[in-house]
């Protein structure tokens, strides 16, 4: 029984992730469950259980009394003559430890070691796939979609199931049972049911994550992510730069023919992804983020973190993009709120002095998120416009 107990106990060690010594402890508390549920009572129950070989050994201490009538309580007093068959040594007013046979114990008090044994298990259990899942909190895993509970989508990540709530969807996305995601690891919480873990497909860090997964100079620092704005299943902007003159930060995550940014953009069903250069001087990096509209002058206050943009007439509806995402987008990725006017507009409009931009070479530019109001623009944004700005986006690309 004891080789085939250790054995049990390293087959739950490997395949639980749980320590022997946490087994043995509860064991340990499981013989001392049964005494008491025997006995009444376990202060003076020793439990003694030898790691090797799975050897265990329970004894009461008992205090020696000189004849059986002085015994008030069996449980913590012996008879000198009981006592003597234990050991001729034993003296009265003395303790003594006696043997307890676990084969004694009545059913509730087996069944209840053995509860205290199996809880012990699914505690260690729970603990050890929230611990496996908090270290990778913040990160990305594959799952597999299992069902749709209501409008939440329920996720298998091996050990633990994770729950894709609807605000974290991307719009226009719908997943077949068994099929195979990748999703971001938002929060996991301790329950008293095992771990909660709540998973995103919307959250800009996916975006950074699957980059850093499939480029390798991402992963090994080379290339460094700056900073990335993102509009769920639609349009994603990154900055990136490297401190190696060697190496195209750019040409890096977009790969050979396109073949990594192309991995990612399949991953994200089709999301397009723009892919800049990151620039110090906030002039040259707004007019990165604009990108593909091109940009005649831009000038930004640093201290306020705002920027005036001046692109040609025919590049307005562009830089804007549709319903104003271009230009929302390199708000946020450059952290700058972006006035853009044509240059019609622009040698009209208050604050906007053409000649400024014509001869300013320190141009900058910057934006708080959620700032940028679009909507004075949308005029501006013809249909036709919008068809013509998608087009020359797609070729760019």
């Amino acid at each position: 029984m004891n080789k085939e107990l250790l054995e049990a106990l390293n087959i739950l060690e490997k395949e639980k992730e749980i320590s022997k010594e946490t087994l043995f402890e509860a064991i340990e508390n499981s013989l001392l469950t049964a005494c008491k549920n025997h006995f009444g009572k376990a202060d003076n129950i020793t439990v003694q259980i030898d790691r090797n070989t799975c050897d265990f050994l329970v004894y009461a201490t008992k205090e020696i009394v000189a004849m059986p009538e002085d015994v008030e309580d069996d449980v913590l007093q012996i008879c000198m003559d009981d006592a003597k068959e234990i050991s001729r040594k034993a003296t009265i007013g003395e303790t003594i430890n006696v043997e307890i046979k676990s084969k004694e114990f009545g059913r509730i008090a087996t069944q209840n070691a053995k509860n205290v044994i199996l809880q012990k298990i699914r505690e260690e259990e729970r603990s050890v796939v929230y611990n496996q899942f908090y270290e990778k909190e913040k990160d990305v895993v594959t799952g597999i979609v299992q069902r749709y509970s209501g409008r939440n989508i329920s996720i298998n990540l091996g050990k633990a199931d994770a729950l894709l709530n609807e605000a974290e969807q991307v719009k226009g996305e719908s997943f077949r049972p068994t099929e195979r995601i990748k999703v971001y690891i938002l929060e996991v919480k301790n329950t008293p049911k095992g771990p909660r873990i709540s998973v995103s497909r919307t959250h800009p860090e996916l975006v950074k994550r699957l980059f850093e997964a499939e480029v390798t100079e991402i992963k090994d620092g080379t290339v460094e992510i700056m900073s990335i704005a993102r509009e769920a299943g639609s349009r994603t902007k990154i900055a990136v730069r490297t401190n190696n003159p060697n190496v195209d930060a750019v040409g890096a995550c977009v790969g050979i023919n396109g073949a990594r940014v192309n991995a990612i953009v399949e991953e994200l069903r089709g999301e397009k992804i723009d892919i800049v250069n990151w620039d110090e001087n906030p002039g040259n990096f707004i007019q990165n983020a604009l990108s593909p509209a091109k940009i005649v002058a831009v000038f930004a206050d640093p201290d306020e973190k705002t920027a005036k943009v001046v692109v040609p007439d025919y590049q307005l509806s562009l830089a804007i993009g549709k319903e104003g995402q271009n230009a929302r987008l390199a708000a946020r990725l450059t952290g700058y709120k972006i006035d853009i006017k044509s240059e019609t507009q622009a040698k009209d409009a208050e604050g906007f002095r053409y000649e400024d931009y014509m001869y300013d070479e320190e141009g900058e530019a910057y934006y708080e998120e959620d700032e940028y109001e679009a909507n004075e623009y949308e005029e501006e944004a013809t249909e036709a416009e919008a068809v013509e700005m998608e087009e020359a986006t797609e070729d760019d690309e």
